[in-house]
């Protein structure tokens, strides 16, 4: 089954007791807004999991502005709200669906396989007259137990080093240095999820440092989507991501590890099978003085 579902799907399984319906809306700088409009109005029986207080451990020298949370951690707090290794997910948000993946990535990150996105997010479901409600849920605490799944991360060494590599082999190849470039072993590909901006080293607002990590190529992550918001066909999606090689592993970055997980999702959604994230991206890239910076064109 598709990472996404389509809201015709959850109305006709709103109430079914093995769903779990995740509200994760959150807006940067805004750190109470998602919240808010969760009491406010939400779809009937979600729950509500906040992206800085659930879905991240808190900022330190290293790791980024959205840490990955402990396994452990997370997993309580699932287990509070009700939520255990049986439980399907389905989560929404309204930023395009960037929370949600983070929610998604996440659990598939703790071995729960039966979670997915909703199409349009929370506004068009409401512009859809689906139903909506300010209750909020009483949950019957349940057991998840975690089963971390370490291959879906790449560390900031090996993201160190594949850059390097990926730099020098570059180097080989622009110098028609046939035999140094066919002893590089193939590597990872470095894919920058940011707007093209900010992977030039323009109009950074988010982080005191512009620029990319050097060797990385940059795939925004909303153009894996419609104008409407809803996520691109397999086949768009081939078309898309068509310069990059399906038999290579590839590591996905953004700012934070928050916008890398939609762009995760399209590239499995593409057929792509050996994707991984590397969580604390620029934002902790940035925090290790000997990292090389990159701006402009690669």
């Amino acid at each position: 089954m598709d990472a996404t579902v389509s809201k015709r799907w959850l109305l006709a399984r709103l109430y079914e007791p093995e769903q779990t319906i995740v509200d994760c809306r959150f807006t940067l700088g805004q750190p109470k807004a998602g919240r808010d409009s969760y009491e406010q109005e939400h779809i009937p029986g979600a729950i509500y999991l906040d992206l800085k207080l659930d879905l991240s451990s808190p900022v330190s020298e290293h790791g980024g502005r959205h840490p990955l949370p402990d396994p452990e951690v997370l997993a309580a707090r699932l287990s509070k709200l009700g939520i255990g290794n049986d439980t399907r997910i389905v989560a929404y948000d309204d930023e395009n669906g960037m929370n949600a993946a983070r929610l998604w990535w996440l659990l598939r990150y703790l071995g729960h396989e039966q979670v997915f996105i909703l199409e349009g997010g929370f506004s068009q479901w409401k512009e859809g007259k689906y139903p909506v409600t300010d209750h909020q849920p009483v949950r019957v605490p349940s057991t998840f137990t975690a089963n971390v799944q370490p291959q879906m991360l790449a560390g900031v060494e090996e993201v160190r080093e594949v850059s390097e590599k990926t730099v020098s082999n570059a180097g080989a190849e622009s110098e028609s240095d046939v035999n140094v470039a066919s002893a590089v072993p193939v590597l990872p590909v470095l894919i920058d999820s940011r707007a093209n901006d900010r992977y030039h080293g323009q109009n950074e607002t988010l982080d005191p440092v512009g620029g990319h990590i050097p060797g990385a190529v940059n795939y925004f992550w909303k153009d894996t989507q419609n104008l409407d918001g809803s996520w691109r066909s397999a086949e768009q999606l081939e078309e898309h991501f068509a310069g990059l090689d399906k038999d290579r592993e590839i590591i996905v970055y953004c700012g934070s590890g928050v916008t890398a997980c939609p762009n995760i999702l399209a590239l499995e959604k593409a057929g792509f099978k050996n994707v991984r994230l590397y969580a604390g991206s620029w934002s902790d890239w940035i925090s290790y003085e000997q990292n090389a910076i990159a701006t402009g064109k690669e």
